[in-house]
């Protein structure tokens, strides 16, 4: 395998180009968690990787709980099957709540104080209830609990983390929220260092190829749990060593189909990009401020053509059409026409028909 091979195989292990799942939870799944902070951009990640999937599929799925929106990784917002969404909150937590200790300490937010916004939320959402963030806050509020100054972010936050309450299906533009244990019921527990090991294999296999570095990375854990991780699952996997760094992958990854170089559109955020530490092997360095303006922590949606990251895009959502333009980092040349094909299936999947795709190669 040579360097410019990884963003091709990672396509591939993604289920992005070759064999698309059939249903969003089956992608969701595979992948083990999509990061989902920008919802608008969380669902076409799930949409890309599944056939003839649209917005309203992908809803559905939300609806009916079978994906299910916490926080698992990284202080982050994902995407996770219902049945893992424990283990995975599990093991984060305690290095999570600890890094977020001093921010707590700051907005007075004690130990008291959470237990009681647990009671008000639990007997708030007990029997299937949801309620929507602002209703949330009106909730604290009332009970003379300020949410100013960001303390009823992480009141969210922390109550999320710990597996009492998750983010249910949107209601408009607004969030809202269930009890994790009513809306996630079958969700299992792992011991930890068989948790460390599960959640290894899931990022190698729908990830690879990728470093312990990497995995460490997406995870939030420490490189020696990402170690210990990797240990257990390298029965499943195979290495290769590129340009002085070993690449796991499974044993069994899909070969490069027919069509792995063609265009696609991702949205920001997403795990082709955002899924690893060391980004090089498909964003040129000289491109990175484009795709993360100033490293200030948002990601623009992607054009990618065999497997590099060659420009960006965005979408303007009409009542009734959708605008796509893009932003390539140089003229697409020959790729032009996949990408406005590419341009086609988003507006396939949000239900919309495309009223323009404007080309701007002097961006």
């Amino acid at each position: 395998m040579l360097q410019q091979d990884i963003g091709l195989r990672r396509l591939a292990t993604q289920h992005i180009a070759g064999d698309p799942f059939d249903h969003p939870e089956d992608a969701v799944r595979w992948m083990g968690a999509l990061q989902a902070q920008d919802y608008g951009q969380a669902v076409w990640a799930i949409g890309v990787r599944t056939r003839s999937a649209t917005l309203a599929d992908v809803e559905q799925a939300i609806e009916d709980a079978k994906i299910i929106r916490t926080w698992p990784m990284r202080g982050t917002i994902h995407f996770v099957p219902p049945e893992n969404a424990r283990w995975m909150l599990n093991l984060s937590a305690v290095r999570m709540q600890a890094e977020n200790k001093r921010r707590m300490a700051h907005l007075d937010l004690t130990v008291e104080i959470i237990a009681r916004c647990g009671d008000l939320f639990r007997e708030a959402l007990s029997g299937g209830k949801r309620l929507s963030r602002p209703e949330m806050m009106a909730l604290l509020k009332d009970a003379g609990i300020s949410t100013q100054g960001q303390r009823g972010y992480h009141i969210l936050w922390n109550l999320s983390q710990s597996g009492m309450i998750c983010v249910g299906p949107m209601e408009g533009k607004q969030q809202t929220f269930a009890l994790l244990d009513e809306w996630a019921p079958d969700a299992r527990d792992l011991p930890r260092e068989e948790a460390l090991v599960e959640l290894a294999r899931r990022y190698f296999v729908s990830h690879g190829p990728a470093t312990v570095h990497d995995f460490a990375w997406w995870a939030g854990l420490t490189v020696a749990d990402a170690r210990q991780g990797l240990e257990g699952a390298k029965p499943a996997l195979l290495s290769e060593t590129i340009e002085g760094a070993e690449y796991w992958y499974s044993e069994s990854a899909p070969s490069l189909p027919n069509g792995v170089g063609d265009a696609v559109l991702l949205p920001g955020f997403d795990e082709f990009l955002l899924g690893y530490k060391d980004r090089r092997a498909v964003l040129a360095a000289e491109h990175a401020q484009k795709v993360v303006p100033g490293n200030n922590g948002i990601f623009l949606a992607m054009i990618v053509v065999s497997g590099q990251v060659v420009g960006t895009w965005k979408r303007r959502l009409k009542k009734k059409s959708v605008e796509v333009t893009l932003l390539p980092f140089a003229p697409l040349g020959t790729a032009e026409d996949q990408v406005l094909a590419a341009a086609q299936a988003y507006a396939d999947f949000v239900g919309l028909p495309l009223s323009a795709t404007i080309v701007n190669p002097d961006n």
